[in-house]
């Protein structure tokens, strides 16, 4: 038996221990059941499941989740354009987030997909520094795409 304070009380029976939780206003608990003799502790029960419960909220909070942003292109972009484009993958990268490059062919411009190749290539060029290929280019039905990750800086 552990009384509110966490100071060991002694081995007593099951009654009189519930007798001075009655008497204390607390919560007979039960700590653990598979030792010889089993642990109870006097405690609010009610106290003590919120105070997991806000533990567990503070350790949410400090989870990270990685997200899949995408940056979209043609195969016509331009090169200020694709600067832009650049940028804004360059501030996912930043932030941790995994970056998926799509390049969409439309009509007849499916014939070149040399030029949806060259534009990721300058795509992966320009992030070389902030970025590591985490899949390579591939071609699915009318669009290429790559994912880049951040570059661990450990």
């Amino acid at each position: 038996m552990v009384n509110e304070d966490g100071d060991q009380v002694g081995v007593m029976s099951t009654q009189e221990a519930l007798q001075m939780a009655t008497d204390a206003g607390v919560d007979l608990v039960e700590v653990a059941p598979n030792a010889k003799p089993p642990v109870c502790r006097l405690m609010d029960y009610g106290k003590y499941q919120y105070q997991q419960q806000k533990r567990r909220q503070e350790s949410k909070k400090k989870q990270v989740q990685i997200q899949l942003k995408e940056v979209k292109l043609r195969p016509k972009t331009d090169e200020h354009d694709l600067l832009t484009k650049v940028n804004h993958a360059r501030k996912f990268l930043a932030k941790g987030d995994r970056c998926k490059i799509t390049v969409f062919f439309r009509g007849r411009e499916i014939v070149h997909k040399s030029y949806g190749e060259e534009l990721l290539q300058r795509f992966q060029n320009e992030l070389a520094n902030e970025a590591k290929i985490e899949q390579a280019p591939k071609m699915e039905g009318r669009t290429m795409f790559m994912i880049l990750s951040p570059v661990s800086s450990k």
